[in-house]
């Protein structure tokens, strides 16, 4: 009896084999992908895509598509990576240009397409062909449209039996980054167009999840990436964005806009959950917005466009672990900065303890004041190794879980590191505090333009992410000063944190933070800066964003507080004056408490 169960058993598996075994034939000889001829290039199959080989999406929009197979007679199906490319840019920036050879050598099936709207999917006025572009604009990274043009186009290579549907990979950068962190969240489940979430399955039905999500640049709270309140805070899993109204980071939002032109805005009016023109308008017009349509606003870049958000209204036992996470962000990414990857590490941390999230921060790639020609070598090592280990399958690979950072090479402020520990919280375990009890005042008038411009990303030197200027005293602001830096001076990783009582008196007030690092030598250079939205009164917290600096022995930490910092943050239409006293200033730093200077950091 025992025998003939192991005979029935055997047969049972060949039988189970057989259709892979099939598939896999399909794939190592396969010379098309979703209807994509693919031809021999550097030794792996391209199959590259055009305005006549357009793919039919789930709602008939034809996405321009390039696919990368291994070489001819690797055994399949793959394991695929989506590469998603940033705002403005199209499916040649979704990997960079060596990549899809490298990793279809190594076995990876590669998918980029141009998203909705952009490039030749429905974007440049040519590729706009008559009705199946006739809806085909822009939904700014909605998942229910351009996650779910991920979703189904993966989908498709696994109908054609290339690829794993369950081991689906995706990188992506900035815009491509903060849908790389959506897809992670929706893990196994697609966003229907009436917000309502379903099991995510293949066209033929095979059901799919992501496996691993790598995002670089990316944001998870849409609305704060772009309007801020400066309530998230590194050390709190619950950060949302709050009520009413932020403070839009101007000076981005235009920029963003003009790189958007070339492709396919829906016209005003035409669609109220994808019409960027009206929303762009009253960002723009600034306070009071009007309540219908921000509380609108909101709604849409919270309920559909954020990763923080996307299982909000599901029961707790309804909520799933996402996908394990690789996520990137530059310490002078003024945009799109490391906060935005903390927020959903806290959260995640918190409801999944177990899920693998990898955090990497570094003076790398980033929106400018970074450099978007700059590597991510770091982030790109690792997710090598992440890759292996999520896709691949391979059990010996140790992909990052916790934190990975190298401070700013910047003026006397040295590349240190790379600290890698198994949390964001161990990242700093000391810090430096000043006090000051003697109220100051600032007002709506704000400080220095040269300083406001030197700043600002766009406007400031745009040839370094390191803007150093004559050390002074902005005469608009509420500054203060630490001693000097001793010993081997403070190594600062993490947020630097502010509490205070606060008394606003006029309307529309805000509060914008800088960080500099004054030397000796007469000069100060630019650390970090932030946007808070006041309570009118009482104490209250908040945060710069996160920075990796060394102070050198000698330097101090100045913190100025501004009611106006135009053109970086949108200036108040009101007029307000702003008392800041009993405050106190913390700097996370990577030395432990010495009994002296350093003390015990506290979350707070």
């Amino acid at each position: 009896m025992s025998i003939a169960l192991s005979l029935l058993a055997a047969l049972a598996a060949l039988q189970l084999l057989a259709p892979e075994r099939s598939e896999a034939a399909d794939a190592a000889t396969a010379d098309s992908a979703m209807g994509i001829a693919c031809l021999p290039v550097s030794g792996v199959r391209v199959c590259s895509g055009s305005m006549l080989n357009r793919v039919p999406s789930w709602d008939g929009t034809p996405l321009d598509a390039d696919v990368y197979l291994p070489p001819p007679g690797t055994p399949g199906p793959y394991p695929l990576i989506v590469g998603l490319h940033g705002f403005g840019a199209n499916k040649v920036a979704g990997f960079g240009p060596e990549e899809p050879f490298e990793l279809a050598k190594q076995g990876y099936a590669l998918l980029a397409y141009s998203a909705r709207g952009i490039g030749f999917s429905c974007g440049v006025p040519v590729s706009r062909t008559p009705g199946d572009c006739d809806r085909g604009w822009i939904h700014l990274a909605d998942a229910r449209y351009e996650g779910r043009d991920t979703q189904y186009l993966a989908g498709l290579m696994v109908d054609e039996g290339l690829v794993k549907p369950q081991r689906i990979g995706v990188t992506g950068t900035s815009y491509g980054g903060g849908q790389t962190n959506m897809l992670a969240a929706l893990r196994d489940r697609t966003m229907l167009p009436d917000g309502s979430l379903v099991p995510w399955t293949s066209p033929e039905g095979t059901p799919m999840r992501i496996a691993a999500a790598a995002p670089k640049i990316g944001w998870t709270d849409l609305a704060y990436a772009l309007v801020p309140t400066g309530r998230t805070l590194d050390f709190r899993a619950r950060n949302p964005y709050g009520n009413g109204g932020g403070i839009a980071k101007y000076s981005y939002l235009q920029g963003l806009f003009a790189a958007g032109l070339p492709g396919y805005y829906a016209p005003p009016g035409a669609d109220p959950e994808a019409d960027i023109f009206t929303w762009k308008g009253a960002i723009d017009a600034g306070e009071p917005y009007d309540p219908a349509l921000f509380a609108e606003i909101r709604k849409q870049f919270m309920s559909y466009r954020s990763a923080y958000y996307l299982q909000r209204g599901l029961p707790v036992q309804a909520r799933v672990a996402p996908a394990p996470l690789l996520i990137y962000n530059g310490w002078t990414d003024d945009i799109m900065p490391p906060s935005e990857a903390l927020r959903f590490y806290n959260q995640i941390k918190q409801r999944f303890p177990s899920s693998p999230v990898g955090l990497v921060f570094a003076d790398e790639f980033a929106h400018p004041r970074g450099s978007l020609a700059a590597d991510a070598a770091l982030h790109d090592e690792e997710r090598a190794v992440f890759f292996d280990r999520w896709l691949m399958g391979n059990r010996e690979a140790k992909p990052l879980d916790g934190a990975l950072t190298v401070t700013q090479d910047c003026g006397d402020s040295p590349r240190l590191g790379p600290f890698r520990t198994p949390s964001w919280h161990a990242q700093h375990p000391g810090e430096i505090r000043l006090r000051s009890s003697e109220p100051e005042t600032f007002d709506s008038a704000g400080g220095s333009v040269t300083l406001a411009t030197q700043t600002d990303p766009f406007l400031g030197d745009p040839t370094t992410a390191c803007r150093q200027v004559a050390a002074q005293t902005d005469p608009g602001a509420a500054t203060y000063e630490t001693p000097p830096a001793e010993g081997d001076g403070w190594t600062m990783i993490g947020s630097p944190t502010i509490t205070a009582e606060i008394a606003v008196d006029g309307e529309f007030p805000q509060v914008v933070a800088r960080l500099w690092d004054v030397g000796p030598n007469g000069r100060q250079a630019f650390v970090q800066h932030s946007i808070y939205k006041p309570r009118q009164s009482g104490r209250q917290t908040f945060q710069l964003y996160p920075s990796g600096w060394h102070f050198a022995p000698g330097h101090t930490a100045k913190l100025e507080l501004l009611g106006r910092d135009y053109p970086y943050a949108q200036a108040s239409n009101g007029s307000f004056e702003i008392t800041v006293s009993d405050l106190i200033l913390r700097l996370p730093l990577r030395q432990a408490p010495d009994g002296d200077q350093i003390s015990p950091y506290k979350e707070r």
